[in-house]
């Protein structure tokens, strides 16, 4: 372990650890890197930060990471080690495939914006002027402990629906609404997304919108209204208006048969910690375009493809000369869009689709298989962390975006 840490401290920004566990480094040579110190990064304290990293697969914790770290521009990190395929011993690389599950829900914010570039809408508008039915829509009230109803006092909006603020939950937690969401089980029917946010439409809101967060299916909403505006279905929207524009050829709400064999498996914990594969249809079946396309999952990318769409907002809507958004859409997706009477966690509050810290205007978000990107104007900074663990207790990207945070501190 020393001698490779010393290679590392000497001059590479990719640390390399061979180990004599069933996990194994991959570095492929994709991506220009550039020395941490040329951007006022410690090499040192990432190799401290990789140690860490690898500890986790090593331990059996997880499958395997990649990590990529860009500073001004510059790749100054990348890491890629474990499999995606621990039984057939598949290496984790450039390519691999990922479920991005919730990471999805940026890219629907950005194409709402896109709507809203062209004129299409506001964000203030009534969701009920693009879907009729929510204008009769009822908020959950009780009243002398029996469950009742009442109309909107502010009718919700689609700045609600990209907050967490409409009233739509998922299902999750206990409360009357959320028992009537978990037994129609909206995410697990076989319909289209048109079918699901009509039937959503006829649910009582949990609360009054615009008043509280709560996360919820408010985004898959916003996916509908995208189709409604445009015409088109929603991954046929994202492809021509910006996965096409970014070159993100690898995402897509399904893998073709020929790529399955980069699609990492997605892994849970067993009793004892380490890492199990689930069942086959949570990585397997879905060679097939879905019939349901939601905006707030769904997503399978490349570590590489959503660099580039991380990169377009962190340059305020364009990358090498192609524009997605106006530089005012991309202030609004990252900057704080909570409603004045919703209470915030201190030094927090909510863009659309991320959260955004107060102090620097760092806009983040992750997905439930355990991937997380941060994108941070202040510092010019964007972290990336991807593996593929549903249900777990990790922190591999928080703790090693932390080691990245102190070096910038330490300048």
């Amino acid at each position: 372990m020393k001698k490779y840490l010393n290679q590392f401290l000497s001059g590479l920004a990719i640390l390399v650890l061979a180990t004599s566990c069933k996990s194994n480094a991959n570095t492929s040579e994709t991506t220009n890197i550039v020395k941490p110190e040329t951007v006022g990064i410690s090499s040192d304290s990432l190799a401290a930060a990789t140690e860490r990293l690898h500890k986790h697969v090593d331990e059996g914790k997880l499958p395997g990471t990649f990590m990529r770290v860009i500073k001004d521009g510059e790749v100054i990190y990348d890491d890629k080690y474990g499999h995606i395929d621990v039984a057939n011993n598949t290496p984790t690389q450039e390519n691999s495939l990922y479920r991005i599950f919730s990471m999805t829900k940026p890219v629907t914010a950005t194409a709402i914006m896109t709507l809203y570039d062209q004129g299409k809408l506001s964000l203030d508008d009534k969701v009920s002027k693009y879907i009729p039915e929510f204008a009769q829509t009822q908020v959950y009230k009780e009243v002398d402990g029996k469950h009742s109803t009442e109309p909107q006092k502010n009718e919700m909006t689609i700045r609600h629906l990209l907050t967490h603020t409409s009233g739509i939950p998922y299902g999750w937690e206990k409360s009357y609404t959320d028992s009537i969401y978990a037994t129609k089980q909206f995410m697990g029917q076989d319909w289209t997304i048109e079918e699901m946010t009509k039937e959503l439409a006829t649910v009582p809101l949990k609360f009054q919108p615009g008043t509280k967060y709560n996360y919820g299916l408010g985004i898959d909403v916003a996916g509908y209204i995208v189709e409604v505006i445009s015409g088109k279905k929603l991954d046929d929207y994202f492809k021509s208006v910006i996965f096409d524009p970014l070159e993100m050829d690898n995402t897509a709400f399904y893998v073709p048969e020929e790529k399955m064999d980069r699609t990492a498996l997605i892994y849970t914990h067993d009793e004892e910690g380490k890492i199990k594969t689930p069942e086959k249809g949570m990585t397997f079946e879905v060679t097939e375009p879905p019939k349901l396309l939601l905006g707030g999952a769904g997503l399978f990318s490349t570590l590489g493809d959503y660099e580039k769409f991380c990169r377009m907002l962190l340059n305020k809507g364009e990358l090498n000369g192609k524009r997605v958004l106006s530089e005012k859409a991309v202030e609004l997706i990252m900057t704080d869009q909570f409603p004045t009477e919703v209470e915030k966690q201190p030094g927090m509050g909510h863009g659309l689709s991320g959260t955004v810290r107060l102090d620097t205007g760092e806009y983040s978000w992750g997905g439930a298989a355990a991937t997380k990107f941060w994108i941070d104007p202040t510092n010019n900074l964007i972290v990336i962390g991807y593996t593929q663990l549903m249900g777990g207790e990790t922190d591999y990207a928080t703790e090693f975006k932390a080691t990245v945070d102190r070096s910038l501190m330490d300048q």
